[in-house]
């Protein structure tokens, strides 16, 4: 690699923040990306260390060692290149993604890992400021059509794949713009649109037809997620109209907590609060939108969705900001003899955990409670695990002042009724099932129909959701075609 002593030599440094206090005047990303120089130092930390764990740490199986080395020797054009060649869109996963590589980096056993998400924020910005980054158009079409539903990640990537091969696609969105959860799910400050927009750009003029405001199947009406879809069409129609047809929706299907008082107004599900600031940040007009604005505010769930309600009640000017989480606190360091190269338990604290919020732990809700039928509290009590079991800590009932509860428990399964449309057998938890293995992978039980990104397997992260969008779209490829020249 680069510079063979490099990680004696050089400290990790971390992307910076803009203050707490500017940011959070607006929704735009606060994060400073590292310059050319400071790129080229952190890429020089990558070990010559022989079995670069980083690569199968990474979901997409990014060619890590390969683009921070031409980082390295600031040879950026070629590096995209790499990137580009296992990552449909890296900027998405440049912004938002955990980073598994890093907790599989070799440096990561005793010291700092290589900042391998930094350097791939500053490549792939780079390569778009450049003008590198251009639509590839099929030189041959195939004049097979294949219809993708559902443009998150896993949609957009496998909908890219499969038009570079001269399929011509569709893909079909339920909501009014491209994206799912990267759209409506994730907030601004974390990422902007822009960065979803161009890419769409791409896709149409690397032959996509993109249909948004079209639901496919049949929405429950009983369902709390919004339903912005304009127009509806039937599975029969798709099968009918198309050569094959690859699910790619998401998971949005919200855990609830089935406790007394629970019908009481005030207690919401993350995924009603998120979208509708991300709609409002668009320049849409939410009628009722929710908001925080100097309420004592409630997230129950610890994970990053939680946190996202955080960052945004913060943004709202909320009075206070609890969050809860059922599970005890983690480490501050993880054991990393014990984990590494596995992805490891420890406390993780958020940029929107510094903007202000109280955190507690080992927290079970027992009942909401209200006036008028509104809610104005929570009753809670402490937890730990005993043989295996969580059971209440008694003399730790404590009653939490609320005037809004957002739910971001985690996402259970599919909210539409886009696979009973189809008649694809689902899995124990509600998802398609399908088979990643390598002959007819992806493939559901209804002849011609594919699965795969959230739907297929549940919630999870916008790297493996690019992941699946690619390797369903070879899967696809080979059933059309018979062989497939894409990647795997």
């Amino acid at each position: 690699m680069g510079k063979i002593t490099g990680f004696m030599e050089f400290e990790r440094l971390e992307e910076g923040y803009k203050p707490v206090a500017e940011r959070l005047k607006h929704y735009k990303e606060f994060v400073i990306g590292l310059d050319n120089a400071q790129s080229k130092l952190q890429a020089a930390r990558c070990m010559d260390c022989g079995t670069p764990f980083c690569n199968s740490g990474c979901p997409v199986n990014n060619i890590i060692p390969d683009f921070n080395d031409l980082v390295y020797r600031d040879d950026w054009k070629n590096a995209i290149d790499v990137l580009h060649s296992t990552n449909n869109f890296p900027e998405f996963t440049g912004r938002i993604c955990p980073a598994p590589c890093e907790a599989a980096c070799v440096l990561n056993v005793n010291n700092d890992p290589v900042g391998i998400k930094s350097i791939e924020h500053a490549i792939i910005d780079r390569a778009w400021a450049e003008g590198w980054v251009l639509a590839q158009p099929a030189k041959v079409k195939t004049g097979r059509r294949v219809a993708v539903v559902g443009s998150g990640p896993a949609g957009m990537a496998a909908a890219q794949q499969l038009a570079r091969v001269g399929h011509d696609v569709t893909l079909f969105e339920k909501n009014d713009r491209v994206g799912g959860l990267l759209r409506y799910g994730i907030p601004d400050f974390k990422m902007e649109k822009n960065h979803i927009d161009r890419r769409v750009d791409q896709l149409q003029k690397e032959g996509v037809t993109i249909r948004t405001g079209v639901l496919v199947g049949e929405w429950p009406k009983d369902s709390k997620v919004t339903n912005w879809a304009k127009e509806t069409i039937s599975a029969a129609q798709l099968q009918k109209d198309f050569d094959a047809v690859l699910l790619t929706g998401g998971s949005e299907q919200s855990r609830d907590l089935p406790v007394p008082g629970r019908e009481l107004d005030g207690i919401h599900f993350a995924m009603e609060f998120l979208p509708q600031q991300n709609k409002v940040n668009a320049g849409d007009k939410v009628k009722g939108q929710l908001s925080a604005s100097g309420k004592h505010v409630i997230v129950i769930g610890g994970g990053d969705t939680g946190s996202d309600c955080v960052g945004t009640s913060n943004r709202h000017g909320a009075a206070s900001i609890t969050q809860f989480e059922v599970m005890p606190q983690p480490p501050v360091e993880e054991n990393r003899p014990m984990t590494w190269p596995y992805w490891p338990l420890k406390l993780r604290t958020s940029s929107s955990h510094d903007e202000g919020c109280t955190r507690e732990f080992a927290i079970s809700t027992k009942e909401f409670v209200g006036e008028k039928g509104k809610v104005t509290g929570l009753k809670t009590v402490h937890v730990e695990f005993k043989d295996g079991k969580m059971v209440e800590i008694a003399g730790t009932e404590k009653t939490y002042k609320a005037d809004l509860v957002l739910l971001a428990m985690g996402f259970v399964n599919p909210v539409a009724t886009v696979l009973e449309s189809f008649g694809v057998d689902k899995d124990a938890r509600g998802n398609a099932r399908a088979s990643t293995e390598l002959l007819g992978g992806y493939a559901t039980n209804v002849a011609k129909v594919f699965a795969a990104g959230d739907i297929r397997r549940g919630q999870s992260l916008v790297v493996w959701a690019i992941r699946e969008g690619r390797q369903a779209a070879r899967a696809v490829d080979e059933f059309l075609m018979g062989c497939s020249d894409l990647p795997r």
